[in-house]
């Protein structure tokens, strides 16, 4: 009788639901560990150790497909580039620059309308259709981006100084959004741990020489046993549990549910802030979930039909 509780809790809604709130933790773990790692290690530094780290712990994983890939891998190495410099470099180290001037909680919110500005740029460069529900979730998302961004202050709009470590947390999640539009246009899609290896990998290899001059000109990462736990921590919890973490709630839940973890994140983060980091919350911030997470989910959550297709 025990033994079949426990398979039921492994394989049952629990399971689907521990996993979607794992993945939705693991997923805000990033702007809080960034944040708190801001101060002492520098942005490309923690940026390319991150995906360093973050290569070698998939790599076991990701070997098989990675050789029998490695054709299309070496043939689309030009891709592999661009999209390393989105997704690991823009997305990356400029967000950890933005960390290093605003909060976690900040950085979170503005992250988590990535998938409203996929349908934004997707809209515009390749032509997609907005249904008019969207429209309404897209202006809702982007009201809450604007209240964070000012701070719940319309003063500051009229002087237009918006905080710095906001708008290159913003100009990160634009990054973001068409590195994932890039992806989605892949005809044949590798398996997602070889993707996620080649990613990586790619990552490293932009930000290489952007961390020789960080570290010759402004300032070397110190290797301190605080600093590596850190990165340790950014690699193995914000990158690779977080991935596999999501990718088994999708497995479990579906594409269309377990995405709505992007959409919980905001509010780990700002809970991990608060504990961890000492950071207040303050009424704009609550204006700006609910603005922002209503928002997001009435834009990217499929319409019944979309929904009941097998």
């Amino acid at each position: 009788m025990f033994a079949t509780m426990l398979s039921a809790l492994r394989s049952g809604p629990w399971a689907a639901f521990g996993l979607y709130l794992t993945a939705s933790a693991l997923l805000a773990s990033n702007p809080v560990l960034g944040r708190a790692a801001a101060h002492v290690v520098p942005p490309i530094g923690l940026a390319f150790w991150r995906w360093l780290l973050a290569f070698l712990m998939i790599l076991p994983l990701a070997i098989p497909g990675l050789l029998i890939h490695r054709h299309r891998l070496l043939a689309e190495w030009r891709r592999f580039l661009l999209l390393g410099f989105l997704g690991q470099g823009i997305s990356g180290a400029i967000v950890y620059y933005g960390l290093e001037r605003t909060s976690a909680t900040n950085a979170s919110l503005i992250y988590a309308t990535s998938p409203v500005m996929v349908l934004v740029i997707a809209a515009v460069w390749l032509g997609d259709r907005i249904r008019p529900r969207q429209v309404a979730g897209i202006l809702l998302a982007m009201a809450g981006v604007l209240v964070i961004l000012t701070r719940g202050d319309v003063e500051v709009l009229r002087h237009l100084s918006f905080n710095l470590g906001d708008l290159l947390v913003l100009i990160g999640a634009v990054s973001w959004s068409v590195f994932t539009i890039l992806l989605r246009q892949t005809r044949n899609p590798l398996p997602v741990v070889t993707s996620f290896a080649a990613n990586a990998l790619a990552g490293v290899l932009v930000l290489a020489p952007f961390y020789l001059w960080e570290s010759v000109t402004v300032r070397s990462v110190p290797f301190t046993l605080p600093t590596a736990l850190s990165l340790l921590g950014v690699a193995l919890f914000a990158s690779v549990l977080a991935f596999l973490a999501y990718q088994k709630a999708i497995a479990r839940m579906g594409v269309a549910q377990a995405s709505t973890a992007l959409y919980v994140s905001p509010l780990w983060a700002a809970l991990a802030s608060w504990l961890l980091l000492g950071e207040g919350l303050e009424m704009f911030h609550l204006l700006g979930v609910l603005l922002v997470l209503p928002g997001v989910t009435l834009a990217t959550l499929p319409s019944r039909s979309t929904a009941a297709k097998p």
